[in-house]
């Protein structure tokens, strides 16, 4: 299954199971969209990102974290 943008909260579940010890509320933003880039199942399009997927898949992040 290859993970785009619009995979909010699928994102958001393999980056919580591949950093546990990450707190996303103090992620930066920069940092988020090079994991997303970073992994094996991501395949879409670098330039489609913008500030609202990253702050949609910290959300998500934070809620699987809680």
């Amino acid at each position: 299954m290859s993970l785009k943008w619009i995979d909010s909260r699928e994102l958001a579940i393999v980056l919580s199971e591949q950093f546990p010890d990450i707190d996303p509320k103090t992620i930066l933003f920069t940092d988020l969209r090079e994991w997303i880039l970073d992994l094996d199942d991501f395949d879409d399009d670098p330039n489609h990102c913008n500030e609202r997927i990253l702050e949609a898949v910290q959300m998500y992040w934070i809620e699987e974290t809680e």
